[in-house]
């Protein structure tokens, strides 16, 4: 038995816990052919929980091993390359703005960062 359609439920993965969230979208294969499984991921956003703090102004610090992720390019890792550890962090914008001593676009949601500075930043907040 075949279970492909020419129609499939639209999935996005969460750029911040690696997640598979349906984005409520319906992809019809314009051919009328059987091409598609029941679910279609077509790219990156932010799954419901992750982009409520977004949207509540925070920044989530997303560790990835190092060792396990792709070469990133020009100092930029790419989503699909990030090899994240599970381990997450979130801050208000202001806060980590001053905390790392960088601006970021207002709509960037996350940053991927290396093991130790989500530990670093709790023994700060520790004292």
């Amino acid at each position: 038995m075949n279970d492909k359609s020419h129609v499939s439920l639209e999935q996005h993965v969460c750029l911040v816990c690696g997640a598979r969230f349906d984005t409520g979208a319906i992809l019809l294969d314009k051919r009328l052919r059987a091409s598609m499984e029941r679910h279609t991921t077509t790219g990156w956003g932010l799954c419901p929980e992750h982009q409520k703090l977004s949207d509540d102004g925070f920044v989530a610090l997303v560790e990835c091993d190092p060792q396990r992720s792709g070469s990133p390019g020009a100092n930029r890792m790419k989503p699909e390359q990030a090899y994240r550890t599970g381990r997450l962090a979130h801050l208000k914008r202001e806060v980590f703005a001053r905390v790392f001593n960088v601006p970021i676009a207002d709509k960037q949601p996350c940053v991927f960062v290396e093991p130790g500075v989500i530990e670093q930043l709790q023994a700060m907040t520790a004292h």
